[in-house]
């Protein structure tokens, strides 16, 4: 009986030392945890970067202004004209939506006449526009659109003061009726004049970009890299008779533009 007890506590003993020998070769024979330093956080990141491609300033400038652009067509017919068979477009240029109401600005020779005038949302909505304000002498329209889309988001407007030769801009809208596209260049100069070959344009105070820019393209943004927009495409200088780009465009400033249309965002 005796030996039995004695037995007994040998074994927890053996058992209870068994246990302080593995804890103690495991904490002994366990690896040290290496403290991160900032090359090893760089390194993560330089990782990551090589194996997941980023956006580039242009697309996230294009993804912000996107649904603020617009479609603007001539279609025949006068605008007080009821339509009872598929309109033919005469004209195709561009719009930017500025307020949510469906206020929308273009170039005023993108929509002079009397035909009516089609607006296409980036949601895919269509619908008539008539002509709510016109200022010849900067070639600007405004509209407003008959039939809004639900959560139409208007553009951001960026002022003009502290725009600099060198600053990177792209110009967004549908050139001969594509798009929308979009191209990016930098500023080329500022106050700028225009006179077409013509003499029936004469504009002043404009902005010079080389972000291409060819018919189809009057009336859309031009837009700084966050997408806020500093300017409206006017014109192209080209000595082409085809009239298409050669790196020289212009457009009408935002603070112009926005008076336009009744705005006064800055």
């Amino acid at each position: 009986m005796l030996a039995s007890r004695h037995e007994r506590l040998l074994l927890i003993f053996t058992s209870v030392l068994l246990s302080a020998m593995l804890f103690y070769g495991y904490t002994e024979l366990r690896p040290v945890e290496r403290k991160l330093t900032q090359k090893d956080i760089d390194a993560a990141v330089m990782h990551t970067l090589d194996r997941n491609v980023l956006p580039s300033p242009e697309a996230k400038a294009f993804a912000r202004i996107r649904p603020s652009v617009v479609r603007v067509t001539q279609v025949g017919g006068n605008q007080n004209q009821k339509e009872t068979t598929p309109a033919k477009a005469l004209g195709v240029g561009t719009g930017v939506v500025i307020v949510d109401r469906g206020i929308i600005l273009t170039n005023l020779h993108v929509v002079e006449g009397d035909n009516k005038i089609q607006i296409d949302f980036a949601d895919g909505t269509k619908s008539d526009a008539v002509i709510l304000q016109r200022q010849p002498e900067n070639d600007l329209a405004v509209l407003q659109a008959t039939t809004i889309p639900d959560d139409l988001i208007p553009a951001t407007l960026r002022s003009t003061q502290g725009l600099a030769v060198g600053d990177k801009v792209v110009a967004v809208g549908f050139p001969f009726n594509i798009g929308p596209s979009a191209s990016s260049g930098i500023v080329s100069g500022l106050k700028r004049s225009y006179h077409s070959e013509d003499d029936k344009r004469m504009l002043a105070n404009l902005i010079q970009f080389d972000a291409a820019a060819n018919p189809g393209n009057s009336g859309g943004p031009l837009i700084t890299m966050n997408g806020e927009v500093v300017g409206i495409v006017t014109a192209i200088l080209s000595p082409n008779p085809q009239g298409s780009f050669i790196g020289i465009g212009f457009a009408v400033p935002i603070e112009t533009a926005a008076a336009a249309a009744g705005e006064a965002p800055f």
